[in-house]
Order: C-alpha cells, then sequence, then structure tokens
C-alpha cells in the first residue's frame, strides 16, 4: 500500500507542481507589473486602489553619475553610460527563452525532493539544489531576471514537493 501513495506523491508532487508553479510566475508577473505603471505614471498605487499590496520604490529618472551597476544590473560608467572595456550585452534570439529546459528540470525536481523526503533522505534536497544552481550559474550571474525566475520557481517547486511528500506521509503512511 505504501508503494501506492509513494507513486500518488510523485505523480502530485512532479506534474501537478507546474501549474502550481506557473501561477506563482503569473502572480509575480501581475505585481511587477502593477509596480512597473505605478512607477511610469509616477504615482502611489495603494493611493489609486487601496487593496494593492504593492509598495514601489520610485527611482530617479536619470543614474547617477558614478560608476556602478542599475537597477537592471547593467555594468555603467559616470553619466549612466556602459564603460568601454564592457562588452555590450548579447542580444536575445528571437525564440530563445531565458532558463531554457526549466519546466523538464522543475519536474525533476519536485520528484528528487519528494522522493529525498519520502524515503527519510532530506539531505538529498541539498544536492539537488547545488546541482541546479551550479548548472545555472553562467546564466544567473549574467541576468538577473534569470536570477530572480529561478529563484521564485526554486522555492515554489520545493515547497510543493516537500509539502506533498510531507502529506502522504504523515496522513498516509503511518
Amino acid at each position: 500500500m505504501n508503494a501506492l501513495w509513494i507513486t500518488v506523491a510523485l505523480l502530485v508532487a512532479g506534474f501537478a507542481g507546474w501549474p502550481v508553479t506557473a501561477l506563482v510566475f503569473r502572480l509575480a508577473r501581475t505585481i511587477d507589473d502593477k509596480a512597473d505603471a505605478a512607477r511610469t505614471t509616477g504615482r502611489d498605487p495603494s493611493a489609486q486602489d487601496p487593496s494593492a499590496d504593492v509598495t514601489v520604490d520610485t527611482l530617479p529618472a536619470v543614474p547617477p553619475a558614478a560608476a556602478g551597476q542599475t537597477v537592471d544590473g547593467e555594468l555603467t560608467a559616470g553619466g549612466g553610460q556602459p564603460p568601454s572595456d564592457v562588452p555590450a550585452p548579447i542580444p536575445p534570439v528571437p525564440g530563445q527563452r531565458i532558463l531554457r529546459g526549466g519546466a523538464i528540470i522543475g519536474v525533476l525536481e519536485r520528484l528528487g525532493v519528494c522522493l529525498a523526503i519520502l524515503t527519510g533522505q532530506p539531505v538529498a534536497i541539498a544536492y539537488i539544489v547545488a546541482i541546479k544552481g551550479l548548472g545555472r550559474f553562467a546564466e544567473l550571474k549574467e541576468t538577473p531576471v534569470a536570477a530572480e525566475r529561478f529563484i521564485i520557481g526554486t522555492l515554489t517547486s520545493m515547497l510543493w514537493a516537500a509539502g506533498t511528500a510531507a502529506v502522504v506521509k504523515v496522513v498516509f503512511m503511518q
């Protein structure tokens, strides 16, 4: 009977986690869109809509003259211009998505986390996170948007898989 519950847990964790993760991405995008809209209009979104749960910090229109990094993560020299020694970013290829293979990796991650909890080996979760992080390091280092999606997706997937495994283990596998 335990084999049946383990199979059900793996299916729910691995494959039902995809719509949950997609929903969280959509929610994060909605919040970002509200913040962007408020930033472009220069108004506080909570003043327009009391139910809005977005806090927006307004940014100066012109970046400071000192060298540094903009909010989007681009390196800048004085006056907000890219320094001459930094190569221009490679434009994305049309049709190419950031973090290719993320859906497959997410399913494998959820399966691994669920299986690790069900077998009493939670240390294996650290290996999963390490492998995933090292495999994506180069993309994450160069693309702040990809890093944000990586964090949101990883946390959502892991919480879904851990929750599924915990419920099945506590309720059905006593």
